[in-house]
């Protein structure tokens, strides 16, 4: 089973919550292989979607530079950031968003909602197929006999909900358990067990 929990939260209340779980931080911040799940770390050669031949250095890259501001529009230089720094593009710099542009040069811009499912979501799951799939592999073996607690700064898992940006753990459980929008199946089952070195 894979639950989803702040890293804002005190360590120790966690493990009083979850004495037996395995703790697996997956944010940029990680201090181990995990942090390759983070959409900021720059893995490279991520495809831009619906931009052919265009690549990006990570996930977050692309939800970025492809956002388009009232005083600004799409950042190129943007997906060749490769620092895990300086990726966020803010309101109080570039005024007001106005939406995703649908590919570097598209001509329609999506609202947040449909960006995130078009562009953030299949992004991420490329990463997770393609850069990441031995980690999934054993997210998911650990997941059938363990309870993980993915670590992430988002605990978000809406993915209609605008008001919060979407939990990148959330993706992981998803993709791994196939619940949407990667899947439609439930969770039918606990499972509990002892702490495991897992990376």
């Amino acid at each position: 089973m894979i639950i989803i929990e702040s890293k804002r939260k005190k360590p120790e209340n966690i493990r009083k919550l979850y004495p037996d779980a395995i703790i697996a931080d997956v944010t940029s911040q990680a201090a181990d292989g995990l942090v390759k799940l983070s959409p900021f770390y720059p893995h490279g050669g991520i495809p831009v979607p619906f931009t052919t031949g265009m690549t990006a250095t990570c996930v977050e890259a692309i939800w970025q530079g492809l956002k388009v501001f009232e005083s600004c529009d799409v950042d190129v230089e943007m997906l060749k950031n490769d620092t895990m720094k300086n990726i966020k593009r803010t309101v109080r710099r570039f005024g007001k968003p106005l939406g995703h542009r649908k590919g570097v040069y598209g001509t329609e811009l999506l609202d947040y909602i449909t960006a995130r499912k078009l562009i953030y979501i299949p992004t991420y799951k490329w990463m997770l197929e393609h850069k990441v799939a031995d980690i999934i592999d054993r997210l998911r073996e650990a997941s059938k006999t363990k309870t993980i607690v993915l670590l992430d700064y988002n605990t978000n898992q809406d993915v209609d909900d605008g008001s919060k940006p979407l939990s990148h753990a959330y993706l992981i459980k998803a993709y791994v358990e196939g619940l949407y929008p990667y899947g439609s199946n439930k969770e039918t089952s606990h499972h509990t067990g002892m702490q495991l070195e897992l990376f």
